[in-house]
């Protein structure tokens, strides 16, 4: 498969940092998140029409309810809300779960489901000084569950294989991508391993996708580009987006032949701002592989 080159802007917000994007099919719509700017972003590619909610804190990560609601992973704790009650821009939550509630320096970061529908995510340590944070599983018939790989700094690359059978993950400050065998029912690991990992000049891993083949696109950190590795961890090409800290892509569009990829203007100096001034936008590059959607939330 040839990639292209370069990735082009798609939609110009400059969040401070973009994140989780998401593909909703039924509303032929993408949502991420603005991290540092506690809001949720929504663009309808139909009529290109681009809207922004508040939250009350910051939005690690979050998923698509069955119910159409939205399940969102906030600093301190996972809520619900729904994109159809808002007031005055900002969206009404209910309380579902506290999280690392006994540890103030602490907040949920990267996420999404797994082919069963339960939420997995991490948490990180703001100060990141230890690895102390933590990898859940959140399920409307278990609630929430650790999982057993250890601790973490910064929490990234969650994603799941074609069968759901194989998790992908990282700490980013350690460059490596590793994998380990997933039991969705019952939120165990094994036989943890390590995928790829990223060498000094590389960058840092950040959020992954697993298209249809198997293979993980990687967005990131410090480099500029979205990398395409095999199942067996060979690289197989990049594309080169214009924005430095690249953080987070999905498939979208009707064919989910499309990538869009969120990034941040952090840790940028004055001068890389003004030879990238979209920086923290979402870009997007047709690339011909067909993605795979998130499987929904299911419960409530």
């Amino acid at each position: 498969m040839q990639l292209p080159a370069t990735a082009t802007l798609s939609v110009d917000c400059r969040c401070t940092l973009g994140e989780g994007i998401l593909w909703w099919p039924q509303r032929r719509a993408l949502l991420w998140t603005d991290i540092e700017g506690s809001a949720l972003w929504v663009h309808r590619i139909d009529g290109q029409v681009t809207s922004r909610s508040s939250l009350p804190d910051r939005l690690g990560s979050f998923a698509i309810c069955e119910s159409g609601a939205l399940l969102l992973g906030l600093a301190k704790g996972i809520f619900v809300g729904d994109l159809d009650r808002q007031s005055d821009g900002v969206l009404q939550l209910e309380p579902v779960a506290e999280v690392d509630s006994d540890r103030p320096r602490h907040r949920i970061n990267d996420g999404r489901t797994d082919r069963a529908g339960n939420f997995v995510f991490g948490t990180m340590n703001e100060d990141q000084d230890r690895p102390t944070g933590s990898f859940y599983q959140y399920s409307a018939a278990h609630g929430l569950r650790r999982l057993d790989l250890g601790g973490v700094t910064i929490p990234n690359s969650i994603c799941f294989s074609v069968d759901g059978r194989t998790m992908y993950f990282c700490d980013s400050p350690d460059r490596r991508i590793r994998q380990c065998d997933y039991e969705a029912s019952s939120a165990r690991v094994s036989q943890i391993r390590e995928f790829v990992r990223f060498s000094d000049d590389q960058g840092q891993p950040d959020g992954s996708v697993i298209d249809r083949e198997g293979c993980l696109w990687n967005a990131a950190w410090g480099v500029g580009l979205v990398r395409r590795f095999a199942p067996d961890g060979r690289l197989l090409g990049e594309i080169k987006v214009p924005s430095k800290n690249t953080t987070c892509l999905v498939f979208g569009g009707d064919a989910l032949s499309d990538i869009y990829i969120t990034s941040s203007r952090q840790e940028m100096s004055a001068e890389e701002l003004d030879e990238a001034p979209s920086a923290g936008s979402v870009y997007q590059a047709s690339v011909g592989a067909l993605g795979i959607c998130d499987t929904p939330f299911r419960g409530r």
